[in-house]
């Protein structure tokens, strides 16, 4: 199986937080959706006639898009490529684009999963991260979703921001997951480079959440999200049972997609390639950048990824696709922390433990093996 991944770099504003590549320039969206349709038909050879099981439209704000213009999309897309009759279709969106009549129209023309990036249900911390949408819109769009025939939603949260209460966050969880939405990712705010919040930060202007408190909502959200029926599946993402991004997935299980639009990465199986995050760039044509993968990265990426998610490693996969001197350096550094108890082996797997989950970074640094 394979998927396809369409980058919509266009925004009505910028968030603070934001180190995706994206613009305000609107008016080029026209032009922008000819050459997407343009990449797709020139790139038709990329995923060697797999059947496609999932496409998802990310930004950015695809739902700034006209739906003619994500119909055309995905016309081409349907015509050019060999789409599975079930596949995955995901669109991102703000609340406030989450119109009747958008949402009935995307629905008809075969989307059937909406990720929506509500991030706080506290205006004051939507005001605080220059969102578009209010609390109660982010709600009513849930629901609107929802009577239009959208039977799996996803929401968006962050937590972590200066001065946010554990009681704070257990609100945002609890509006969340009231809501009836089949899915939940949620995000530690990051102070990415170049961004107005890092500046903000720099400057003095703000401060850091304590790393305890930060931890402890967190934990909070783990055992919310379970006593609501949700599955942990992958350390930011929580499900209904059965109800896993499947789109997301195939990027932690290595399989192969292609991926279209300004600063969009692709993925054969064995190497990556990118457009450059330049709007005026993608229009002119710039073709793809091809980046070689060793089989060193290789590696690494597979057990970063996997470990990522709720089933981990499979060490005799891992044998298999990497022979048995790095499978003997992964089981050794294993040891060390199934020792701790940051890790387990369950049936072959190995796997983080709950422990494990909030030292991720650090136990996936010690499994890399690239410098």
């Amino acid at each position: 199986m394979a998927g396809i991944y369409v980058h919509v770099p266009f925004c009505k504003s910028r968030c603070i937080y934001c180190g995706f590549y994206s613009t305000t320039a609107l008016a080029s969206i026209p032009r922008y959706v000819d050459r997407v349709i343009e990449e797709l038909q020139s790139r038709s050879c990329y995923l060697q006639g797999a059947p496609v099981d999932t496409i998802y439209f990310g930004g950015g704000t695809p739902s700034v898009l006209d739906v003619k213009d994500l119909g055309r999309i995905l016309d081409a897309i349907y015509n050019i490529y060999n789409v599975r009759a079930k596949a995955e279709v995901t669109v991102e969106g703000n609340p406030d684009d989450m119109q009747k009549g958008r949402l009935l129209a995307m629905r008809a023309m075969g989307v059937n999963r909406l990720s929506m990036g509500v991030q706080s249900f506290d205006d004051d911390r939507l005001r605080f991260l220059c969102r578009r949408h209010t609390a109660i819109q982010a709600m009513n769009a849930v629901r609107m979703a929802q009577a239009c025939g959208f039977d799996n939603v996803s929401i968006d949260l962050m937590f972590g921001f200066p001065d946010q209460t554990l009681e704070g966050w257990s609100a945002d969880v609890a509006r969340a997951l009231s809501l009836g939405v089949q899915h939940l990712s949620a995000y530690s705010l990051m102070y990415e480079e170049g961004t107005a919040l890092d500046r903000m930060r720099e400057d003095g202007r703000i401060k850091e959440v304590d790393e305890e408190i930060e931890r402890a909502m967190f934990e909070h959200l783990i055992d919310a999200s379970k006593a609501a029926g949700f599955c942990h599946y992958e350390i930011s993402n929580f499900c209904l049972p059965g109800m896993q991004s499947r789109h997301n997935s195939s990027y932690w299980h290595g399989a192969p997609y292609l991926g279209v639009g300004a600063g969009a990465h692709s993925y054969d199986g064995r190497n990556r390639c990118y457009n450059v995050d330049s709007l005026q760039a993608y229009l002119d044509g710039e073709p793809v950048v091809v980046e070689m993968l060793t089989e060193v990265e290789r590696y690494d990426e597979y057990v970063f990824t996997a470990l990522r998610t709720a089933e981990g490693v499979e060490k005799d996969d891992l044998m298999r696709a990497f022979g048995a001197e790095k499978y003997a350096q992964f089981v050794l550094t294993a040891q060390k922390h199934l020792l701790l108890g940051t890790m387990e082996d369950m049936n072959g797997r190995i796997k983080l433990t709950r422990a494990g989950v909030f030292v991720s970074n650090d136990i996936m640094s010690d499994f890399m093996l690239a410098d």
